[in-house]
């Protein structure tokens, strides 16, 4: 799945850091020590002042490790003390000296967490993940140091409360009402025994989930296959046997082959490996993963959910599902499952179709076994092949990265937007992999800078997302800096590095999240950019995939890397068709992980402690979508979306936004495609205006009336019928 922001640094960031500062300072001479302290740190950090690249672009060239617990320790006192000063102002609360002096408080804070975080997701390192540990109850009982006082929530109610007497612009009364909802939901209106214990709870949360995603990054490394004898890897190409060798020779296997284990249950590879033997071994590595030993996540899981229970039953829900969905779209979980429930007929009648034909391929092979997860994808490919005569290698040689970078992805936001990417070789990278861009709009005024992190290395983490360094921000005059990573395997040596048409789609996808952040025009912070709901958020990335297979823009990119010839007609069509081969399985896949997302949180506080692999069973049992060979796309062990933080409660998301999203992209195509206007106003009514309106009416605002579900059906080639 295109994760976009599974890391990425959150509008609740702005409010958050480490413990209370040590506000003792009587002693003149310690006051005068810690003052020549801070001085020399002053000189000597950059973090503590603002970058002097453009958009404050952060300086990779001179931040070190050592730069960052200095600048949180002192962004955490400098947040404390200006919200102190709100406190104690006793002028008549007003919008501006309470609500205002909040988005401009913490700016120290917000430089080091957004540099931090960002780095230690796509560049960790030791040092990177004992600060993260360090950090994470630090950070989780700042933030109850703000949205747990009591002084500083009752001038926010104040101003709430006679919010229609303000004469506030409407982005200034969302912000207030986002500000309010984000104080209630953190515990403000609870007594002191129960904030106590929301505290308690919430500095559990932040170490467990720490520890969940640190688990998984350590099995990145840990959890591989090695294979010795080179016949094993039969089926696959030259360059990726060549791969599978330079990787094992970098891991002090010389001589062998190793195969590393990607983010998701389904592994790439099980799609081209003969024998059969070894895919059992791949996908048992990748299912059965963080279940035991040193960096298991069984009991972590376990906790996470029960604790989480906890906190929701505290500020008065049912669930911790319950309490997430009231500020999103979905509003209550029963909507999510019955979104789920009206798909799961056609899923299921779909997939069944799709294994007689697999099964039917097995038997024709003359080997007697049926069809078990590890069979699947690579029976799937043959029955592909026999459907459209479809060569996925052959395929690639079409899509190689650069051009679809720049000729496909780049043009295509060009003739939508007008905007323009043009290299930053001068600007520092924090890795050499990185390449640096500058967003010009149409008529030549400087937008943002982009970071492009394309390619997958030890230290990043699994998967595909956009974040933010700088977030956009009228209030404080800042342009965005944006960043997007992927995992895509680079070509070996000498070699040009060409991709699938799923890799393809993901870097419009990934892309559509950075225009987000990149041309957000919001006064405020806390509502610009990406700051949305988790099942809106998903819509502009998602809107913005299936302009890879527009006429005019594969014809642009779509070119042998060798000749550049444009791609066929006959294989081009044959891409096209087999887009909704094997939509069963995906979308099966992926309904099974959110089920399972959602039941986790849909758990009660005094629910028992659960064995997760029964749980799993019980509930793609209870919503039958129990097919033993389509597991979840991610089982709880390894599912960092919904585990290891942002996406708890909203995995379906993806599901939801990707409505909005296919309906939006039938609307543009009815009304003319790759046109200017069009691209214009979807610019206006949904990537400027962030989350400083309600995101239903920025979506009807654009397409003229709510969403229709037939879009999405259509988009994913689910037609069968159920009788």
């Amino acid at each position: 799945m295109k994760t976009l922001l599974a890391t990425a640094i959150s509008s609740a960031l702005l409010l958050s850091g480490c413990s209370e500062p040590n506000v003792n300072a009587d002693n003149k001479q310690q006051t005068t020590a810690q003052s020549i302290s801070a001085q020399a740190q002053q000189a000597t950090n950059p973090l503590l002042e603002k970058s002097t690249l453009q958009y404050e672009t952060p300086d990779f060239a001179v931040i070190k490790d050592e730069h960052f617990l200095p600048a949180f320790n002192q962004g955490m006192a400098q947040q404390m003390a200006q919200v102190q000063d709100i406190i104690n102002n006793t002028a008549p609360t007003t919008f501006e000296n309470t609500i205002v002096a909040l988005e401009q408080s913490g700016e120290l804070l917000t430089r080091a967490s957004s540099i931090f975080y960002n780095l230690a997701g796509s560049s960790s390192n030791p040092a990177r993940r004992e600060l993260q540990k360090e950090l994470a109850p630090k950070l989780a009982a700042h933030r109850d140091n703000i949205f747990l006082n009591d002084a500083l929530f009752k001038k926010v109610a104040t101003l709430f409360e006679k919010t229609d007497s303000l004469a506030l612009t409407a982005q200034e009364t969302r912000l207030l009402d986002v500000y309010y909802k984000r104080f209630v939901r953190s515990g403000a209106q609870l007594n002191d025994e129960q904030k106590q214990q929301i505290r308690d709870i919430n500095s559990s949360l932040s170490t467990l989930t720490t520890q969940f995603s640190q688990n998984l990054l350590a099995l990145s490394k840990s959890n591989v296959v090695i294979v010795k004898d080179q016949k094993e890897l039969a089926g696959l190409s030259a360059g990726q046997i060549e791969q599978f060798a330079n990787a094992a020779t970098e891991a002090g296997h010389e001589g062998q082959y190793l195969i590393k284990i990607t983010n998701t249950t389904r592994q790439p590879v099980l799609a081209s490996l003969q024998n059969r033997d070894l895919r059992e071994k791949v996908w048992r590595a990748s299912s059965e993963r963080a279940l035991d030993g040193e960096f298991s996540n069984r009991d972590i899981v376990a906790q996470l959910v029960k604790l989480r229970a906890q906190k929701a039953k505290l500020l008065g829900y049912n669930s911790w599902a319950e309490f997430s969905l009231e500020s999103q779209m979905a509003k209550k979980p029963q909507a999510v499952f019955d979104m789920f429930a009206s798909m799961v007929p056609r899923l299921t009648q779909n997939v069944a179709l799709e294994a007689a034909d697999i099964q039917e391929k097995i038997n024709a092979s003359a080997e007697q076994f049926e069809l078990k997860p590890w069979d699947w994808l690579y029976y799937a490919e043959q029955v592909r092949q026999d459907k459209y005569n479809l060569d996925e290698k052959a395929v690639k040689e079409y899509f190689e990265f650069n051009r679809v970078l720049e000729d496909g992805v780049f043009f295509t936001m060009n003739r939508l937007y007008g905007i323009t990417f043009k290299p930053r070789n001068d600007l520092p990278v924090y890795h050499p992999d990185v390449k640096a861009y500058e967003v010009f709009d149409a008529n030549g005024e400087s937008l943002a800078i982009f970071f492009a992190d394309y390619f997958a290395r030890e230290g990043k983490r699994g998967g595909a997302w956009m974040s933010s360094f700088v977030k956009q921000s009228g209030l404080h005059g800042q342009k965005p800096v944006v960043v997007n990573v992927m995992n895509i395997q680079k070509g070996a040596k000498g070699e040009p590095t060409l991709i699938s048409y799923d890799e393809t789609t993901t870097m419009f996808h990934e892309l559509g999240h950075g225009l987000h952040g990149m041309l957000s025009k919001v006064k405020y912070p806390t509502l610009s950019g990406t700051s949305v709901s988790r099942d809106f958020v998903e819509f502009p990335s998602t809107f913005e995939e299936d302009w890879a297979m527009h006429p005019e823009v594969i014809a642009n990119y779509a070119k042998h890397y060798q000749t550049s010839e444009p791609i066929p007609d006959e294989l081009l069509e044959k891409v096209i068709k087999s887009r909704s081969f094997n939509q069963g399985f995906d979308t099966l896949e992926y309904v099974s992980a959110a089920l399972l997302d959602m039941e986790w949180h849909s758990l009660p506080a005094d629910a028992p402690l659960q064995d997760i692999e029964k749980f799993e069973q019980d509930v793609l049992t209870k919503h039958g979508v129990n097919v033993p060979f389509v597991p979840p796309r991610y089982k709880s062990a390894f599912f960092s979306h919904s585990m290891g933080g942002g996406y708890s409660a909203g995995y379906y998301a993806y599901m939801w936004s990707e409505i909005l999203a296919a309906d939006a992209f039938a609307y543009v195509q009815e009304q003319g495609g790759l046109k200017r206007e069009l691209g214009d106003k979807y610019r206006k009514e949904i990537l400027e205006v962030g989350n400083s309106r309600d995101l239903m009416e920025s979506f009807k605002a654009f397409r003229g009336q709510e969403p229709d579900t037939s879009a999405l059906l259509k988009r994913r080639g689910l037609t069968a019928t159920v009788e």
